[in-house]
């Protein structure tokens, strides 16, 4: 038998983004060795906190299979990795997302044509849950066809993270099944206060002098009054009617509670998104403090590292845009949960030969 070592998986990350992926899979004793995205404001994040993992701006669309398996080569095991953006089930109006169906699922089909020119030893894929519903998910696991496949619609705050983000996670392999299914955590789910409690209080509209990533967006006078009238868990209606905004005061606004809301510190937080920096996006909403929650908060949520690097010393941040790349991100706990999943599947496969 031969014993599994870290380093013993060689990855490429696929739709790598700001490494949250990548940076949980290298936690976990994965030998990650480059990312692919066609974002290049994700190459200094991504390069700056992974290395030496490289980031490659490319079109995954147009990216040769020969050139990753170049990337991978002499590796006992390989595995391809990736999370396709999911934008055919974000928040647009039905129409617009019929109209961007075809370009955005093409993304999946690019996954899946690079697995059949790779065929690495592993696969795992991340993504929304509603992904299930469509053909190109089948397409994907025929893609698959000689794997062993195992897949859930999972609950993040089940493996360690303070979120209750549902993803369906993917996992596959050609050694076969033993193992290859990702373990829920034990104990309690980690809440806000358990993860950002230790940052430092700040008002809307500052910025902590010591971390630039800490920094919350404005408030109107409006929305001040908004917030101080808010309690975590609670909702828009809790406020004097005054306030509430003109769509709510009609009959199709009943909708939509979460909207300007409070997080819980003794709860996980709701779902990063790319719009988390705005009070009035969701409930973003800092528990005690009169703001929604800052960039770096967010992307503790998504347990990124504190010292996480984002953006280089002295650059000016963007917060809309910084926003997009944390809330699009992977959780990293989720990336170090699914390479330990792989390791230990590596490990009972050489046992039971």
């Amino acid at each position: 038998m031969t014993t599994v070592t870290s380093g013993d998986i060689r990855a490429v990350d696929l739709f790598c983004g700001v490494g949250g992926l990548t940076h949980g899979l290298v936690q976990g004793g994965i030998d990650v060795v480059a990312g692919i995205d066609l974002d290049g404001l994700c190459r200094y994040p991504y390069e700056e906190n992974n290395s030496p993992a490289v980031f490659i701006e490319h079109d995954i669309k147009t990216y040769p299979g020969t050139s990753i398996s170049k990337l991978m080569r002499n590796a006992r095991f390989t595995l391809l990795s990736g999370c396709a953006p999911c934008q055919p089930f974000s928040t647009y109006s039905q129409s617009s997302r019929k109209q961007k169906n075809n370009s955005d699922w093409e993304l999946v089909a690019s996954f899946a044509r690079l697995i059949q020119e790779v065929r690495p030893h592993f696969v795992t894929m991340e993504n929304v849950p509603q992904v299930e519903q469509h053909p190109v998910f089948q397409g994907f696991l025929k893609a698959l066809d000689g794997y062993h496949v195992e897949w859930s619609i999972l609950n993040c705050s089940h493996l360690g993270i303070p979120q209750t983000r549902r993803r369906l996670v993917l996992l596959a392999s050609k050694l076969g099944a033993e193992g290859l299914s990702l373990s829920p955590s034990i104990g309690k789910a980690p809440t806000v206060h358990d993860t950002i409690s230790c940052l430092p209080q700040l008002e809307a509209g500052n910025v902590d002098e010591s971390d630039s990533l800490h920094v919350a967006c404005k408030l109107s006078k409006l929305n001040l009054k908004r917030i101080r009238a808010s309690r975590p868990g609670g909702t828009w209606r809790d406020w004097n009617p005054s306030l509430r905004a003109q769509c709510h005061r009609k009959n199709s606004g009943g909708t939509f509670p979460s909207v300007y809301g409070r997080m819980e510190w003794n709860k996980p937080a709701p779902t990063i998104t790319t719009q988390c920096f705005g009070y009035g996006n969701g409930r973003f909403g800092h528990p005690e403090q009169d703001r929604a929650i800052t960039l770096r908060e967010a992307a503790m949520l998504q347990t990124f590292p504190r010292d996480y690097r984002f953006v280089k010393k002295g650059e000016q941040i963007r917060i809309s845009t910084l926003g997009r790349l944390i809330g699009n991100a992977v959780p990293v706990k989720l990336g170090k949960s699914i390479a330990e999943t792989f390791l230990k599947h590596v490990h009972l496969m050489d046992k039971a030969r």
